[in-house]
């Protein structure tokens, strides 16, 4: 049986390489929600940025407040947690489809960020970026948000309060449960299980 994998996040990039869809993985470290209104707002604030002829990195990006947090070498977790009951870091923490990211996702990964965990496909752009910035996409378990919650040891609002439940939180985690779905060869866990199926019937 193999030793239980543990990352480090943030990673770099090495690491992202070393990832391959299937793999089963626990994340230790720091993890930053963001999903829809968080997306489109980062995405908007960018693109009116090098609306005005600036094409900057996401450190640039940072370093000018064009964007709350540097998002380079960093993990989005396309989360909006439920209340914190008393006594809770978080609420409910189970992840959100991740398609409703794809529009605003292929910047995001040329701006810096290496990672994504959520639920279900993306489209053909995303994974093309994914290849393109050698970066890597990976799925939490759906309904399984009281459990996930568990694992995140520290939760704090950094940027967009305004938003609520979708603002954006940077996560402690520990012992993160997710499965590599996409790796930055393209090779995708959703495609592959489906062949694989087929064969066995």
């Amino acid at each position: 049986m193999d030793s239980k994998k543990i990352v480090k996040v943030p990673f770099e990039k090495d690491v992202v390489k070393e990832l391959r869809a299937g793999d089963y993985i626990y994340l230790t470290g720091t993890l930053y929600s963001a999903r829809d209104a968080a997306h489109k707002r980062l995405y908007d604030s960018i693109l009116d940025k090098e609306s005005k002829g600036a094409v900057l990195t996401g450190g640039e990006l940072y370093e000018e407040k064009v964007l709350p947090l540097d998002i380079t070498g960093n993990i989005f977790y396309y989360l909006g947690p439920t209340p914190a009951k008393e006594g809770q870091v978080i609420g409910s923490a189970g992840p959100t489809t991740s398609s409703r990211m794809d529009k605003y996702t292929p910047l995001l990964l040329e701006k810096g960020l290496v990672g994504m965990i959520g639920k279900g496909k993306r489209n053909k752009d995303v994974i093309d970026a994914i290849v393109k910035n050698g970066a890597v996409y990976m799925a939490a378990v759906g309904g399984a948000g009281a459990l996930l919650s568990k694992c995140i040891k520290e939760s704090r609002v950094i940027a967009y309060d305004d938003l609520g439940t979708e603002a954006i939180r940077e996560m402690k985690v520990e012992d993160f449960p997710v499965v590599v779905v996409i790796d930055s060869q393209g090779n995708n866990l959703y495609e592959t299980a489906v062949e694989e199926y087929k064969k066995s019937i």
